[in-house]
């Protein structure tokens, strides 16, 4: 998980972007537990700006017991999770495999008559190897 993506993440989420270290830490935490999707998507947004630092370029402000996002900040984290081209791409590709119709299956005594065909050589097998050791 990135740190400082994720902090933009969530001040960007509070009413005036202002939030106090404890309501920070708190939803740090739970995104922190919440899985690799979380994880992989503050990489990502990373990426796309590799020397981010929050508090050198500006981009969060310290204040009274909490941090605030300026208007750099979310400028920044717009540009990081606008979508390219190629991201729009992907993402269709994968909506179209997903929403791909499913061939329906065929009708139960169909599918068990296929599994006795299958068995059957199996079975005649095994029926000759116990009638050969004897």
């Amino acid at each position: 998980m990135n740190f400082q993506v994720t902090v933009l993440k969530i001040l960007v989420s509070y009413p005036g972007g202002f939030a106090v270290m404890d309501d920070i830490k708190r939803d740090m935490a739970i995104l922190a537990t919440s899985g690799r999707d979380w994880a992989d998507r503050t990489k990502r947004l990373a990426a796309r700006v590799p020397e981010l630092d929050i508090f050198s370029q500006g981009l969060v402000d310290r204040e009274s017991g909490g941090w605030k996002i300026t208007d750099k900040g979310r400028s920044a984290l717009d540009f990081m999770e606008a979508r390219t081209s190629v991201d729009q791409a992907i993402e269709t590709t994968q909506s179209e495999m997903v929403n791909a119709p499913v061939p329906p299956l065929p009708p139960l005594a169909e599918r068990a008559k296929r599994r006795r065909e299958r068995c059957e050589p199996r079975r005649e097998g095994r029926e000759r190897v116990r009638a050969t050791a004897c």
